[in-house]
């Protein structure tokens, strides 16, 4: 056997451990994961593979090393030099990767992609009524913590709601997911989803800020009118109620009310809406139009077996593509345009050339995508995240 000892990363409380090498012969590029074990230390192999473990009775047996997979698994005598734990250090050792296990569950719970969009978004529409540098105050910093904490808050309830409500779906669709998998249970959801919700709107009522308190509000009523399966709500299984939601909420939600709490409860000045502030809501607009339906087009499969009505299963998923890519192309040729018109030559050109960059990146990744590939269309919804984030950096140069 040929183990190199400088990489190896422990995955599981299984004693789990992938470096490079071969096992008689064998790459172990193409194994799932390395276990070692002796019957002192055994534990229920992975979910992840479906390979049976030689469980000797032996107290005193010899470590070995398995290799699981779906199929063909091996098992090898161990490397005499497999540091195989004593107890201590297994149960220090296991409760440290149970901890990380939970921890990695709980983020794709939160749907991380989602999150760094309300983060990023709420930044950058927090930074548009700054008139000067002496605005930057601790005053500032702390009402856009506030503000960005109670809609991560909410987001988290939104997205954490949707999952208690659709895990039989998911299981379909995104069998990656938590519920789904079985790695929490759906009282610990539950938990998770109720804590959120009230963090997020005592944090919302102690800011003072209407403003920020009625966009909390909002995005809680429209992200259960989406998920709850009563028969006045479950909006999400109608195609255009379920893309309303995700637009107010997205587009109109995020830019306004967020706008106002730092332009007047935090900056002390009245209201006026701006250039900035006007042309994000519009864009975005557009924008939230395309990520509503794009995202249910790697999830046909499992929508049309449980009944949701989406874009993708009334039009097909390759006309549902196209008709984003053409959105999106809209919204960037009107950024260019209104950049042409801009007094400030610096900030014009920003806004031209960056938007005409993220256009053109665009057009070269949607010619290479296939729209009827699951694992294609989603890497590519993805990346539409990626130019969501990309787009609030370049807000600010509108003016």
């Amino acid at each position: 056997m040929i183990f190199n000892q400088e990489s190896f990363l422990r995955h599981s409380t299984n004693f789990v451990f992938v470096f490079p090498g071969k096992i008689r012969g064998r790459s172990l590029k193409s194994a799932k994961f390395i276990k070692i074990t002796t019957s002192c230390c055994y534990r229920e192999l992975n979910s992840r593979s479906e390979g049976q473990l030689h469980t000797p009775n032996k107290p005193d047996c010899k470590p070995y090393v398995h290799i699981g997979k779906l199929k063909n698994s091996i098992t090898s005598p161990a490397f005499g030099n497999a540091f195989v734990p004593d107890n201590e250090a297994h149960q220090c050792g296991c409760l440290w990767i149970i901890l990380l296990n939970n921890f990695d569950a709980f983020c794709r719970f939160c749907r991380p992609h989602t999150v760094i969009g309300t983060v990023i978004s709420i930044i950058s529409i927090s930074l548009l009524p700054l008139e000067s540098i002496a605005d930057i105050s601790p005053m500032f910093f702390i009402g856009m913590i506030k503000a960005l904490l109670s809609a991560v808050f909410m987001n988290i309830y939104v997205v954490g709601l949707n999952q208690l409500f659709d895990v039989e779906i998911d299981k379909v669709n995104k069998p990656m997911l938590p519920l789904a998998s079985g790695e929490f249970s759906l009282k610990t959801g539950a938990l998770i989803v109720v804590l959120f919700c009230i963090m997020s709107f005592t944090l919302g009522v102690k800011s003072g800020s209407r403003p920020l308190l009625s966009a909390l509000l909002v995005s809680f009523f429209l992200g259960s009118a989406y998920s709850i399966n009563h028969p006045l709500l479950r909006w999400k299984r109608h195609a255009f109620l379920a893309a309303s939601c995700i637009m107010s909420v997205r587009a109109i939600v995020v830019q306004l009310a967020f706008f106002i709490h730092m332009q007047k409860y935090v900056l002390r000045r009245p209201v006026a809406l701006t250039k900035p502030v006007l042309f994000a809501t519009s864009f975005m607009c557009l924008f939230s139009a395309v990520i509503a339906l794009f995202k249910d087009i790697p999830d046909v499969e499992g929508d049309r077996d449980f009944g949701i009505q989406s874009f993708s299963i009334h039009l097909g998923q390759e006309k549902v593509f196209w008709l984003c890519i053409k959105l999106l192309f809209a919204a960037y040729s009107t950024a260019i345009l209104i950049g042409l018109s801009s007094s400030n030559k610096y900030q014009g050109t920003v806004t031209v050339f960056g938007h005409g960059f993220l256009a053109s990146v665009l057009w070269f990744r949607a010619q290479s995508t296939d729209s009827k590939n699951k694992e294609s269309i989603t890497t590519f919804y993805m990346f539409i995240w990626k130019l969501f984030y990309a787009e609030y950096f370049l807000i600010p140069f509108v003016r």
